[in-house]
């Protein structure tokens, strides 16, 4: 069986600075944020949020959903 590439697309690139969008908008910080995710249940280091943004670790559906729900948007608004 052929090995898949981790590598994150261009669609995942534009979703993970999507994400920063709504965060510095509300006045959020990384370390909030990442609380409020573990919050909705989806457990989420201080360390991770910061590498999501930056495209540097996948982020999966779960935790794009947990993600829209603590900062009070659509799944959909991440996706754009």
């Amino acid at each position: 069986m052929a090995e898949q590439s981790l590598e994150i697309g261009s669609a995942g690139i534009r979703t993970a600075r999507t994400i920063e969008i709504p965060r510095t908008q509300r006045g959020l910080a990384q370390r909030l944020l990442a609380a409020c995710v573990t919050a909705f249940g989806r457990p989420m280091t201080n360390t991770m949020l910061p590498r999501i943004e930056r495209a540097q670790h996948r982020c999966d559906i779960d935790d794009l959903v947990a993600l829209a729900q603590a900062l009070e948007v659509p799944l959909l608004a991440l996706l754009q």
